[in-house]
């Protein structure tokens, strides 16, 4: 009996440490490129609208696996879609690596890895739900938590020291890591019954398209890209509303704490993901920084000190109520904002300083918003409320990098707005951070005034 429980145990434990390969790599996978992206600009030649898309292409694909992974692991089974999705992100490293020199293979390859890397947080969670014994589930969504947080906050380190000192092109091959996981997962996990269903593909496409047109807008601002993104997001309401078995259950739509919940929490999230990618670009114009110095001194503090934060605004929301945390958090991205504005020539450390508050501020505001979310579901909406915000966090944070790409690569905000005297080459980014600021004292007044009254002790 106690070999029995002991065997067991090891299954469970060589389960949860190769899952936690798995989440760190894909945070990783998403973080590490990000401080090259001035770098990437150079080499081709290309406006941050272009060179945006390395990251845009990757979070676009990312977001809409997370969301497809999740449909089809009932009808596919966890262990093949795990699977599937390690050697499409290796395979998609490789071809970014050797075809690094082409500016479209390497837009090429960052879809496919997105492509596989979102496998990983869409089916991570399930397998913990399936093989660790309820007693651990808890240690173990901890566990992955913290080294989820770990790969986001060594990844602009590791990004920036890599690009400096060898190239940014050997990024692209430390998802491959993932494929040591491969013999031991077909050992691990069990072979699983298929469950039949209806799976909407049309739905898919619709909106696919419609996310996609809206990018290529932001990035060229044709009037084309956006009738035909308004067009594709029409028919897909219309068709959700008579699919049987919809790809978005439409019925959430009519749920307004929900609605309010996942737009002011995307623009929140898209906002602070653009920030980060101009964080690079700013830095090296403003201060001239080498790629090393600014992942390492600049965004690294910032993207450790979530840690921190998480834990904090967890105890907070617990004690204080959602809404308190919510204006904590917003009040340190709206101040972190509007310091860089007026203070961004300053010196270099002041960045430092500035991005601490904007992660803290992310930080608190994401708890808030999961919070305040998942309260606003009947317990039957629960599944499909949570996923579809998940979904929806992870695009907004790639249409935020693809529309920051364009308004840095577009003349009119490059004007002095503000009344003090600072170098012409800081006037786009201090409108810029004013704009952030505003987007979201916006989005904390609305969740303040929708929310208040139904959650007004939390």
């Amino acid at each position: 009996m106690n070999t029995s429980y002991s065997q067991s145990t090891l299954r469970h434990n060589q389960v949860l440490i190769w899952l936690c390969v798995l989440s760190f790599f894909s945070v990783l996978n998403e973080m590490v490129l990000n401080v090259s992206l001035p770098d990437i600009a150079n080499d081709f030649n290309k406006l941050p609208a272009s060179a945006n898309w390395v990251n845009t292409a990757f979070m676009l694909t990312f977001s809409i696996g997370t969301a497809l992974y999740g449909k089809l692991s009932d009808q596919l089974g966890i262990k093949k879609l795990l699977l599937f999705g390690v050697m499409v992100n290796g395979l998609g490293s490789i071809i970014g690596f050797v075809g690094h020199s082409f500016f479209p293979i390497l837009i090429l390859a960052r879809f496919i890895q997105g492509i596989g890397a979102a496998a990983f947080p869409a089916l991570v969670m399930v397998v913990v739900a399936r093989y660790i014994p309820k007693e651990n589930r808890g240690k173990a969504f901890g566990l992955i938590g913290s080294l989820v947080a770990m790969g986001e906050g060594v990844g602009p380190a590791i990004g920036g020291m890599v690009a400096h000192y060898i190239h940014w092109s050997y990024l692209l091959l430390i998802p491959t890591a993932t494929t040591i996981t491969v013999p031991f997962l077909i050992k691990l996990l069990k072979k699983e019954e298929r469950i039949r269903g209806h799976f909407d593909m049309a739905g898919i496409i619709l909106m696919s398209a419609g996310i996609v047109f809206f990018m290529l807008f932001t990035t060229s601002y044709r009037l084309s890209f956006l009738i035909i993104s308004i067009l594709a997001f029409f028919v897909f309401v219309k068709h959700i509303r008579k699919a049987q078995d919809p790809f978005v259950d439409p019925d959430l739509g009519k749920n307004v704490f929900f609605v309010i919940g996942v737009l002011c929490g995307g623009l929140i999230f898209g906002t602070a993901a653009g920030f980060v990618s101009m964080v690079p670009y700013m830095m090296k114009d403003v201060h001239h920084l080498s790629t090393a110095a600014i992942g390492s001194g600049i965004i690294f503090p910032g993207t450790m000190s979530v840690i921190i934060f998480g834990y904090i605004g967890g105890l907070l929301v617990d004690r204080k109520g959602s809404l308190y945390v919510l204006t904590i958090g917003s009040a340190l991205l709206s101040f972190g904002f509007l310091i860089g504005a007026f203070f961004i020539d300053a010196a270099p450390w002041i960045m430092t300083i500035i991005v601490v508050f904007v992660f803290g501020g992310l930080s608190f505001t994401k708890t808030v918003i999961s919070t305040i979310v998942s309260s606003s579901l009947k317990e039957k909406e629960a599944g499909a409320g949570m996923s579809l915000l998940n979904f929806t966090s992870f695009l907004s944070e790639g249409t935020g990098i693809a529309i920051v790409g364009g308004l840095l690569s577009i003349g009119f905000l490059d004007h002095r707005l503000l009344p003090i005297d600072v170098d012409h080459s800081t006037y786009l980014y201090s409108n810029m951070l004013i704009l952030f600021a505003g987007i979201i004292v916006i989005c904390w007044l609305v969740i303040l005034n929708v929310y208040n009254r139904p959650w007004r002790h939390g």
